[in-house]
């Protein structure tokens, strides 16, 4: 999946990647314009690995438990990344509280999507936490990584209704399919943004 003219993104997941899928899906139908340079992921076990590799895209494992520190970890992490030259780099559910240093150095090319309509319920459990506030809205944003944990500017921004049978599986369910669309839409901005 690579063009010599087109922006590339590296895409660094942790799981089955279904926020990835819908990436690649995108470039597939013509709806994203840029190439999947690399997937990587801190777990060798990551299921979304085998997708990429079935999609012809680039995988790298750099497993968090061999590295004595965060810092060493992500050390490793911005090398391999760097020997791609993206122009974005995408957390696609990519489980690691990253350093400082790390996202200095991606500084303005480190995207990331959160499960809740940032600035409200940043961190974990937003589904859940939405629901015992009573929010009659809840839904996913798109945002530039800072050092602060979901803290950085907001690029685009999907809501749903939060629904008084819902469970937290049922609104995690809804939000989640409004990720799918709302990250290739993002990605697509922000290259366009920086051409």
């Amino acid at each position: 999946m690579t063009s010599a003219n087109k922006a590339s993104i590296v895409i660094l997941i942790s799981g089955r990647g279904s926020n990835m899928k819908s990436i690649v899906e995108a470039i597939k139908t013509g709806s994203l314009d840029t190439n999947v340079a690399a997937v990587i992921s801190n777990r060798p076990d990551a299921a979304g690995l085998d997708y990429a590799k079935q999609e012809n895209i680039p995988t790298a494992v750099i497993d968090h438990k061999q590295f004595a520190s965060r810092e060493l970890f992500d050390q490793a992490m911005a090398k391999e990344i760097d020997s791609y030259t993206p122009n974005l780099v995408v957390l696609a559910g990519f489980m690691r509280i990253l350093t400082t240093e790390f996202v200095e150095h991606f500084a303005g090319k480190l995207i990331n999507i959160h499960p809740a309509l940032l600035p409200k319920f940043k961190g974990l459990n937003t589904h859940q936490r939405a629901i015992d506030a009573g929010e009659k809205e809840h839904g996913a944003s798109v945002h530039i990584v800072t050092p602060e944990l979901d803290d950085g500017p907001v690029v685009l921004q999907a809501r749903v209704p939060v629904l008084d049978d819902d469970t937290a599986d049922t609104l995690a369910a809804r939000v989640l399919e409004q990720e799918h669309s709302l990250y290739p839409r993002a990605i697509a901005q922000l290259i366009t943004e920086n051409k």
